[in-house]
């Protein structure tokens, strides 16, 4: 009898994440002689704990993927992209942008897209001027600017469905601006798989993570009733919609424009000095 080669996971408890993984968390799709196992954390420790090369495969930012190289390569499935909407800066009051350089803004963390991104507005409409921030846990956020501990919030996940909930006020989409700018949508999460597994397994990983989005879209409501396990403050109505806006058609293949997308967000970034080496994105074929 073979023994199985265990394949640790990272995800975010997230209900998209969950949606995505539910077919292999769950056993609906035979795995061969790998056995998937899976460690939820928020992305910004999945982040820092992909610096070490802790875990076989891992969802990342994009952003900290640009730090990666030497020891992952992105999947061709799990993308989360921001097509027309994105990360968001929500405030209290009604701000302008010309307003932000001049606020504190609570961010989920410095090696988040959403991070990267706010970072690229500011090189774009206050060149020379840098984000006066805080990083706190991402559910912290809207609790956070709600109270005024913080002018501002750069929020990520579900928060970009609820924020008005507690009286906050938009002041950018992130994926709306850069859609604007870039005719392009904004890629802000991929899954990594590393390197030293050798080419076999990388590929039969890359198989079975599609697989699992695929069985998570055609059977959506037993998917959906796992995924609602890690739906805070979201009813069913709100989840189907958080889980439409991450789990697509992007999600099983990036795509060429999806490529083009990673590629142009990091080459933008090593341009504007953020990222200090350019970024050769190398997808799992």
């Amino acid at each position: 009898m073979s023994t199985q080669q265990l394949i640790r996971v990272g995800h975010s408890p997230d209900p998209d994440d969950a949606f995505m993984f539910h077919a292999l968390a769950n056993d609906k799709i035979p795995t061969g002689n790998l056995k998937f196992t899976h460690e939820l954390q928020d992305i910004e420790t999945l982040n820092r704990r992909a610096m070490n090369g802790e875990l076989e495969v891992s969802a990342v930012s994009i952003h900290a993927y640009a730090h990666l190289l030497d020891k992952y390569a992105l999947l061709p499935s799990g993308c989360s992209m921001g097509d027309q909407y994105g990360p968001m800066v929500v405030a209290k009051s009604a701000l302008k942008l010309s307003d932000l350089p001049n606020v504190s803004i609570a961010v989920p963390g410095t090696l988040t897209t959403a991070f990267l991104t706010l970072k690229l507005l500011f090189a774009d409409v206050a060149p020379g001027q840098d984000v006066r921030f805080t990083v706190m846990p991402f559910d912290h956020i809207l609790g956070a600017v709600e109270r005024g501990e913080c002018d501002a919030g750069l929020i990520i996940h579900e928060g970009q469905l609820t924020f008005q909930n507690q009286g906050l006020k938009l002041v950018v989409d992130l994926g709306v601006w850069w859609q604007e700018k870039t005719g392009l949508p904004l890629p802000l999460g991929g899954n990594v798989v590393r390197k030293d597994l050798g080419e076999p397994t990388i590929r039969e990983i890359s198989r079975l993570l599609k697989l699992s989005i695929q069985y998570g879209l055609e059977h959506r409501q037993e998917a959906l009733d796992y995924a609602l396990r890690y739906a805070r403050d979201m009813d069913v109505t709100l989840a189907d919609k958080f889980v439409g806006m991450y789990v697509n058609d992007w999600t099983l293949d990036y795509g060429e424009r999806g490529r083009a997308a990673v590629k142009l967000l990091l080459e933008s970034a090593h341009a504007a000095g953020i990222i200090p080496r350019p970024v050769a994105v190398e997808f799992v074929q």
